[in-house]
């Protein structure tokens, strides 16, 4: 009998009969998406890498809590979830405000594509939907406050009924409707109008010149060539660092401000992450004859113009799978 049949006819005992290396295998394949769950939650990919790492070990200490009332795959979600929310209880009990998210983190795409791509309605499909990792959905749900923020994205993204979530949350059926309805509001509030029109991390041709066009002109620091890539209503950020500016006025003067302009030696590799296109920047630094890792821009694009830039700072390289750096020639 397989480990897979075993699980579908497993009893409170039978679980608890599994030995640690087999249930290591039984959680391991949900991993990835789990992950997932948990950097929706949190916002932070450190914090959720963290956070699994919990789900797994109250899974294996409540083994025999597993009743076999839900698939096993869902029973890890309940224990992730309420992990998720004993972490912000502890750590952020207030939600984001003013359209910033201090902790907010990029996920690399390589690490999404370890899902295999299905149906669209199948579960580890909807767990990685393109419109539900982007940034701009991370931000608008870190502005809800965490309970109403687990209703929303077990039941909109997940597809839980409303009474698997209320036994979650030890909530009525009606109480999870209601944080429902204000969870959505919240995020009508917090995110962009044209959300249907984004583009993405598709891989069209537009996006793909955009992009280019972009690159040269940021090595370059041709601050007039990349204002003209900016929708009037661009906002530009960069987390940890407080600070949003939201208009192409606002990013430009920020940008003449820092002295940016100004910035010698650049080089760029382009990426992806939470499925949006990215530039990883390097700059020369003589004392170590190589390129070095400076930021990293995340761009939303609507409309065949960029309407988000997203920067994060050099410490996100390393869990990005980006070069520690770059030799005097670019090669990596």
């Amino acid at each position: 009998m397989t480990t897979d049949t075993r699980l579908g006819e497993l009893d409170v005992s039978g679980l608890g009969e599994v030995d640690e290396p087999e249930f290591t295998g039984l959680t391991e394949r949900h991993r990835r998406e789990l992950h997932v769950h948990c950097y929706r939650m949190l916002g932070s990919f450190e914090d959720a890498e963290d956070t699994v790492q919990e789900t797994f070990l109250r899974a294996w200490r409540r083994r025999e809590t597993f009743a076999g009332r839900s698939t096993f795959r869902a029973w890890l979600y309940r224990i992730a979830t309420n992990a998720c929310l004993d972490l912000l209880a502890r750590c952020r009990p207030e939600p984001a405000t003013g359209g910033e998210v201090p902790w907010l983190q990029p996920y690399p795409d390589r690490l999404l594509d370890e899902l295999p791509a299905g149906d669209a309605d199948e579960p580890e499909t909807v767990a990685v939907a393109r419109e539900t990792i982007e940034l701009a959905y991370l931000v608008a749900v870190q502005h809800l406050a965490p309970r109403p923020r687990a209703v929303l994205i077990l039941r909109d993204v997940l597809g839980w009924p409303a009474k698997d979530v209320a036994e979650l949350l030890g909530d009525s059926v009606n109480s999870v409707n209601s944080a429902l309805q204000r969870a959505r509001a919240g995020m009508r509030e917090h995110l962009p109008a044209e959300r249907q029109d984004w583009t993405g991390g598709e891989e069209d041709a537009g996006t793909r010149e955009l992009v280019r066009r972009f690159t040269e002109a940021s090595v370059a620091t041709d601050i007039g060539r990349l204002a003209a890539m900016l929708r009037d209503d661009v906002r530009c950020s960069m987390p940890p660092t407080p600070g949003l500016q939201v208009g192409r006025d606002a990013v430009v003067n920020d940008w003449v401000e820092s002295g940016f302009e100004g910035m010698k030696g650049l080089r760029a590799v382009q990426t992806s992450v939470n499925r949006q296109p990215a530039l990883a920047f390097y700059q020369w630094r003589e004392r170590e004859a190589a390129y070095l890792p400076l930021t990293i821009d995340v761009l939303r694009i609507t409309g065949g113009a960029i309407s988000e830039i997203v920067t994060f700072h050099a410490d996100r390289f390393p869990p990005l799978g980006l070069p520690e750096r770059l030799p005097a020639d670019g090669t990596k």
